[in-house]
């Protein structure tokens, strides 16, 4: 057999376990052959192959279909140095967004961190074990795998919610079309199609405040033109919407480091004469943005839109109300470097 025709092979083996991993009724050989793009013979041979390699198959009482029993098992991966590195950082992105005890983050980490280097591994099994340290919540727990083995199989969930403004938790049929990670709030969300009552739209949930996921048989497609990448394009986090053009100022002590980063796909800097310069974005919600534009303090202003500038007049008033009549004092540490240790 061929370089080539292995590679091949074990592409398909992998392919495979998934489409059996999605059909939780299973598939018959026919079925896997026309999904693969392979004759009857050419599947039944790597059903064999899966057999051999203690892959959970199992078949109907008829003999017709195929599943996979029990957990799911992706095959082992191997990691360049650089690769290694790059995973490494990804990985403790991901740690410094968990605020709880995660096994199953902690169990993924794990294995990464043992086929790293010793010297990464070592950093990052630190780090796993802080996470064993955190408080427990079992009902999150029970939600983040429903919410993933839902979404892995395109199945859809019926979730208890309790949104940030209500004190009563509502019913939704929901199709997990996606789920993410933000750095807002340290929070997980998921996205899809979600239906209730005349409601029929794509929303999102954050995973925190799914009180119960059932796990239904009824399965669903994506639709075909649905672009997820571009519909979250414009989110400054994951919350998407109607565009909204933001425009800040910000102060000549922090311009340097706003140019430095990339804060968003659809941002356009401009220079300004007194060594300032202007942030313009374009964004679907200014929910998740504005704790970040809180924390350049007095360096930025909201020049647009009206709404959001008002909004930070406010907040700013009352955080001055907070302190009271107290006089301002000079401040031991530069505001620049303040700034700079906010955003590094």
């Amino acid at each position: 057999m061929r370089p080539g025709d292995i590679l091949q092979r074990s592409t398909r083996l992998t392919r495979i376990q998934h489409l059996l991993h999605r059909n939780p009724r299973g598939l018959t050989a026919r079925e896997l052959a026309d999904l693969c793009g392979v004759c009857v013979r050419t599947v039944q041979r790597d059903l064999l192959s899966l057999h051999d390699l203690k892959i959970p198959l199992t078949q109907t009482e008829e003999g017709y279909r195929y599943a996979i029993l029990g957990g799911y098992f992706l095959p082992p991966v191997a990691f360049s140095l650089y690769e290694a590195m790059a995973v490494f950082l990804a990985s403790r992105l991901a740690l410094r967004q968990i605020d709880e005890n995660n096994p199953h983050m902690a169990a993924a980490l794990g294995k990464i961190a043992a086929v790293l280097p010793s010297e990464l591994a070592g950093r990052m099994k630190k780090a796993v074990q802080a996470i064993g340290k955190k408080a427990s919540n079992p009902g999150f727990i029970a939600v983040f795998e429903n919410v993933a083995v839902a979404w892995s199989t395109q199945r859809r969930l019926k979730i208890n919610y309790l949104s940030l403004k209500s004190s009563e938790e509502k019913e939704w049929l929901l199709e997990p079309y996606f789920v993410d990670m933000t750095g807002v709030g340290y929070s997980t969300y998921v996205i899809g199609r979600a239906l209730r009552k005349e409601i029929d739209e794509i929303t999102t949930f954050k995973l925190e405040r799914i009180k119960k996921a059932e796990i239904l048989e009824e399965t669903f497609e994506i639709p075909a033109g649905l672009d997820l990448g571009k519909l979250l394009a414009s989110s400054w986090g994951i919350m998407t919407g109607e565009e909204t053009v933001v425009k800040l100022k910000f102060s000549p002590a922090v311009t340097r480091r706003v140019k430095e980063s990339v804060w968003h796909p659809s941002q356009q800097v401009t220079e300004l004469p007194d060594g300032g310069c202007l942030l313009t974005v374009r964004v679907g919600s200014t929910l998740e943005m504005t704790p970040w534009i809180r924390g350049w303090g007095a360096d930025v202003e909201v020049l647009a839109p009206e709404r959001l500038r008002q909004e930070m007049i406010e907040n700013a008033q009352r955080t001055l109300a907070n302190y009271g009549a107290h006089p301002v004092r000079q401040a031991s540490v530069p505001v620049a470097s303040r700034r700079r240790d906010l955003h590094p």
